[in-house]
């Protein structure tokens, strides 16, 4: 709710994320009705995601928010993938992986989200569930220049449990492994690999400390202007090729 965000968004007009190196990128993804009035309270150095958009150009698609509407408010990122989207509206690989492609021929950035449930890692099928949805948005995306990956393993969502770092490691280098050999040595170099799964200030040090950990998604603690701060700030090298 807006009472929620406004104590967020104020500690973040103060500016001291601008510690961060600049080749940090910095995004913060409000509900769609508040996404103008955050972009308007914040500097150009904090840009704006949505948490969804639809799969292609505007129609009638009740109750959806299309890219053209996203970048008429000035929003330059959109999240597409996120667990809930997959696992409880009921969306499946290939049409997240079309929303992708269609989020970035208009010219928006797309963080691609990929994770598995509880029962997939205790079956052991974490890299099944997690090449599988890397497929689908290599079959259908053009690029890879503006994507960054997103793993969030389902069971670390909001519930406190945090995967450890060498096993968020573990899933980022065999994800970067998976673009090496399926897309380009390029691409594996360059694609950032962020984590999200209850990432906060006292676990993101060690979080960034991973070789193949290029930064976070960061869900509750970035409700916490201070905290998230920390989070931000704990990115202090650039681990991707430019």
């Amino acid at each position: 709710m807006l009472k929620d965000m406004i104590p967020t968004v104020a500690w973040l007009k103060l500016a001291p994320l601008l510690s961060c190196p600049l080749f940090v990128n910095v995004v913060v993804a409000p509900p769609f009705v508040y996404l103008d009035q955050v972009r308007n309270s914040l500097t150009d150095r904090i840009e704006i995601s949505a948490q969804n958009s639809w799969v292609g150009k505007g129609g009638a698609f009740t109750g959806e928010i299309s890219v053209e509407q996203l970048k008429d408010i000035g929003c330059n990122w959109v999240i597409l993938g996120h667990s809930e989207r997959r696992h409880v509206i009921g969306e499946d690989d290939q049409f997240i992986g079309k929303k992708a492609a269609y989020a970035l021929s208009q010219g928006l950035k797309v963080i691609a989200c990929i994770g598995e449930l509880l029962q997939k890692r205790e079956a052991g099928k974490t890299f099944e569930v997690c090449f599988q949805q890397m497929k689908a948005f290599a079959d259908a995306v053009p690029s890879w220049d503006d994507v960054v990956v997103a793993y969030k393993p389902v069971w670390a969502i909001g519930t406190g449990k945090v995967a450890t770092p060498q096993q968020a490691q573990e899933v980022h280098l065999a994800v970067r492994d998976w673009l090496k050999k399926n897309v380009s040595d390029e691409v594996a170099s360059k694609t950032r690999i962020i984590y999200g799964g209850s990432v906060n200030g006292s676990n993101c040090a060690e979080l960034a400390k991973q070789e193949d950990i290029d930064g976070f998604l960061v869900g509750g603690a970035s409700l916490k202007g201070p905290e998230f701060a920390v989070i931000v700030n704990s990115v202090t090298s650039k681990k991707v090729a430019a």
